[in-house]
């Protein structure tokens, strides 16, 4: 008798995390659903786009319900999000929509669809200072305010729910314009970045480790060892501060970068220290070291 596969539905399948997961799924053997919107394209999830199926969501309530209906997965991953460090007035209805009206849509459609085990995508960020919550800007409120949409949901339904609040993440392929990208870029062209005076302390998980933290989040809420909502940290546990950082690309890269060190000044709310007070994910802790990531992005 042929087993029958498991079934994911997954919202941000186009971004850097999202997609590894994708990927993951899919060679895992998972019957793989994504959300996506109407002008999304599908190139970061490369070779697997053609064994995905792909819902387009025209971003209306109804919308989502149809696909939540047609889809019936068994657990959702809501990794989509749209993250802006510093807003400007113009980017506050993007981020509600983005964050929190489609974050909902997503919860109302699971609850009509009996739906439920949902892997939420947090922030450290909402930890500005190691604070209980203090977000370090717009983007990480919004994480937080969808925290407390989903105790209404909870309460209302027998949804069950893992949060997974992310560190910096990083690996090859990123399209993301974070700092290894920017220093890769720098290490070609060699003209000289005015950076921070570097003193910020940095937490990064490699994206195999990332992923694979969802992988370990699924399998608890389908073993059904979740009463609830449950909040965890994917953490690499190990700190670095920005210069040392920028040290260990030189060593792997083999080649000195122009940084002018304090060129810049530090960004309001900088976080100098990442939130530290959280509860790891039981059964996970990552594989790949710093110094092996680094070369991986490289090569």
């Amino acid at each position: 008798m042929t087993e029958l596969k498991k079934k994911a539905l997954i919202t941000g399948a186009t971004g850097f995390v999202g997609s590894h997961l994708a990927r993951r799924l899919v060679n895992d053997g998972w019957d793989v659903h994504i959300i996506v919107r109407l002008s999304s394209k599908l190139e970061q999830l490369r070779e697997a786009k053609d064994k995905v199926i792909v819902h387009r969501h025209d971003g209306t309530t109804e919308g989502m319900l149809a696909i939540m209906q047609e889809a019936q997965p068994e657990i959702v991953f809501h990794l989509a999000s749209l993250f802006i460090s510093e807003h400007q007035p113009k980017d506050v209805v993007p981020l509600i929509h983005s964050n929190l009206l489609f974050g909902t849509q997503l919860l109302e459609a699971m609850k009509a669809a009996k739906i439920d085990r949902l892997i939420n995508t947090g922030t450290s960020w909402q930890h500005y200072q190691n604070e209980e919550y203090n977000p370090v800007n717009l983007y990480a409120a919004t994480k937080q305010a969808f925290e407390d949409i989903i105790r209404y949901y909870i309460e209302t339904s027998p949804l069950k729910i893992i949060t997974l609040k992310l560190f910096d993440t990083y690996g090859p392929d990123d399209p993301r314009p974070k700092l290894f990208a920017l220093l890769k870029k720098l290490a070609k062209d060699k003209r000289p970045l005015a950076m921070s005076p570097g003193e910020q302390l940095i937490d990064l998980v490699y994206i195999d480790d990332v992923v694979e933290a969802f992988i370990i989040a699924a399998n608890r809420l389908l073993s059904g060892e979740v009463a609830n909502h449950e909040i965890y940290a994917v953490s690499s546990g190990s700190l670095v501060e920005l210069r040392e950082l920028v040290g260990m690309f030189e060593e792997c890269a083999g080649r000195k970068l122009k940084i002018n060190w304090g060129g810049r000044q530090y960004r309001k709310r900088e976080v100098m220290k990442p939130w530290s007070s959280y509860k790891t994910l039981p059964r996970w802790k990552p594989k790949v070291s710093l110094k092996d990531g680094i070369s991986g992005i490289i090569q």
